[in-house]
């Protein structure tokens, strides 16, 4: 089976690893933030960080939100730095896909020894 934007997550996921590398489990989801950002247009790929999107509720604005980092118009990318995923935080990146009507995201935590990515597909 083929992975729809495979290509583009395993850049994200090359960056995600480098940023890890070099700095390491600690800091805040903020820090790893920048340095991602910093790490994906280095290599060419198109990113908006702390994009903004509107969330609407039968058709009417209700609200907006903002995605960690939004790749290639393509790919929702939720950071985090916590001891373990947890079902909320599948389900958290399930409803920004929606908002942005879109289907593949990827949950990083970059709080672990070893980096904890995985891929969130909104059918």
């Amino acid at each position: 089976m083929t992975l729809e934007y495979k290509d583009i997550t395993d850049k994200i996921i090359g960056a995600a690893i480098e940023v890890h590398k070099n700095l390491g489990p600690g800091f805040i989801e903020s820090v790893y933030e920048k340095a991602l950002v910093y790490q994906l247009r280095k290599i060419g790929l198109k990113v908006k960080q702390q994009f903004e999107s509107s969330i609407k509720y039968d058709k009417i604005e209700v609200g907006h939100h903002r995605l960690d980092i939004f790749v290639e118009d393509k790919i929702v990318v939720e950071l985090k730095a916590v001891k373990k995923f947890e079902d909320v935080h599948y389900a958290i990146v399930k409803s920004y896909l929606k908002a942005v009507n879109r289907k593949h995201g990827l949950l990083i935590n970059f709080s672990r020894l070893t980096l904890q990515v995985k891929r969130v597909i909104c059918e």
